[in-house]
């Protein structure tokens, strides 16, 4: 399925760029009782391999923020518990990065589901283009990244990668 368009809106000078996987708009059967388990990832190893990606591209490197950590485990909680992708489950993305401290910032996410491993979901993040512009964002510096576990839906694994600028 192709990936749903972007959109893109101005906040106080600064820009927000936000893309989304395929399977946002699935209905889901499920209810918010959908049993899900968050799962412990190496944080650290994961921005070391956005920002060698990154740097293959000409860009600095990002660091881990736990503003955006809990952000993205927010995202992937939601998504998990519904069953499907959406940047609009939980809220607007502009309000989620808000309530995180970054409504005025460079700011983009990441969604995807089923991948089981990290390097898996990155190797789909780099092949598409959308999502590939986020991670190139010239501005982004932090980013925070999360899977949840979903076993009973169709996607079984979560995933939400959130950046934002300095």
């Amino acid at each position: 399925m192709p990936p749903i368009p972007f959109r893109f809106a101005a906040f106080g000078g600064a820009a927000l760029l936000t893309l989304g996987l395929a399977g946002c708009g699935a209905p889901s059967l499920l209810t918010a009782d959908t049993p899900t388990s968050v799962v412990i990832l190496n944080e650290q190893a994961a921005a070391a391999a956005i920002s060698r990606y990154r740097a293959q591209h000409g860009l600095g490197p990002v660091t881990i923020d736990s503003s955006l950590i809990r952000a993205a485990s927010y995202q992937a909680a939601s998504n998990a518990k519904a069953g499907r992708l959406s940047h609009e489950i939980g809220g607007t993305f502009d309000s989620r990065m808000a309530q995180a401290g970054f409504g005025r910032a460079y700011a983009a996410e990441n969604l995807s589901a089923g991948a089981n491993t990290f390097d898996e979901v990155l190797a789909r993040w780099k092949a598409s283009p959308e999502h590939n512009k986020n991670m190139l964002i010239p501005q982004l510096k932090r980013v925070g990244i999360a899977r949840v576990d979903a076993p009973g839906t169709r996607y079984k694994r979560f995933w939400a990668l959130v950046l934002a600028g300095g």
